[in-house]
């Protein structure tokens, strides 16, 4: 790729990449990275998964190559904030540590160029199982996996007859009724939350929906995740937010595409 073919954006806001796990989806991030560069890049939890790692290590070239990549562009100048999730928690011990340009942070508040004041927080405090009942956490942790396992093997059959990528998970995720109501309360409390810091928003990770949507005068933006929808949100220079959805096996789409992943947003920009 050349440099003309690079996006350059003011912000790029990820979440929920899991490195360390065979569900991340690593090659096609670093396609995105390649096409993006930004001005300020914000981490916003879950990016290394802690959790699988201690259970049996799991790291392949392409997981060292994200983070390689990550680093040559604070060298070149970037802002890194990581804001550590539940499944890197480890770095909450380091809670504002600065590493070679990388910012540790619990939660920071981002002005966008317009103005607008974003609460960016990873948002598992917010999740009742896992500040509650950490065992369930984890056994909910491996019967996800397990579905992410079965995904490898759905998904290499659907290629062979040539169909695109279709995950399990997300899929039981919205027709499960309970989880339906779990994302609604989540969304509704990082909503309450950004208000408490007189933020016009709130931009975070942890239950790997994406969205960008309007709640009562206040904008809630969640990046998705880098296992099962590969998305991210970026800013443009005059403040928009945009949520970018990446195309699966290495196939992207247009830079100047605006995912719509709900049927009740005609474009998913703000």
């Amino acid at each position: 790729m050349s440099k003309d073919d690079t996006v350059r954006v003011r912000t790029l806001f990820l979440s929920d990449i899991h490195l360390g796990t065979r569900g991340c989806q690593a090659r096609e991030l670093l396609d995105f990275l390649r096409t993006y560069d930004a001005d300020n890049i914000y981490l916003v939890g879950d990016i290394i998964d802690g959790w699988r790692l201690r259970s049996g290590w799991y790291w392949p070239q392409e997981h060292n190559d994200v983070v390689q990549k990550l680093l040559r562009k604070v060298r070149k100048g970037a802002r890194l904030v990581y804001v550590p999730g539940n499944h890197d928690e480890f770095l909450r011990d380091y809670l504002g540590s600065n590493f070679g340009g990388i910012e540790i942070c619990d939660r920071v508040i981002h002005e966008a160029a317009d103005g607008r004041r974003f609460l960016v927080i990873h948002g598992d405090e917010f999740d009742i199982v896992v500040r509650h009942a950490r065992w369930l956490a984890l056994l909910g942790d491996g019967a996800y996996t397990f579905a992410l396992f079965l995904n490898t093997y759905l998904n290499a059959a659907r290629r062979r007859l040539g169909f695109s990528y279709w995950s399990l998970s997300a899929w039981a995720k919205l027709k499960v009724k309970n989880a339906v109501n779990f994302i609604g309360r989540f969304e509704e409390f990082l909503s309450t939350e950004a208000r408490r810091h007189d933020a016009d928003g709130v931009i975070c990770g942890h239950i790997h929906h994406a969205a960008l949507r309007d709640m009562s005068g206040v904008l809630y933006v969640n990046t998705g995740d880098w296992v099962e929808s590969c998305t991210a949100v970026v800013e443009h220079y005059g403040g928009t937010l945009e949520l970018v959805q990446w195309a699966q096996a290495g196939r992207v789409k247009p830079a100047d595409h605006t995912v719509e992943l709900e049927s009740t947003k005609p474009r998913m920009v703000a």
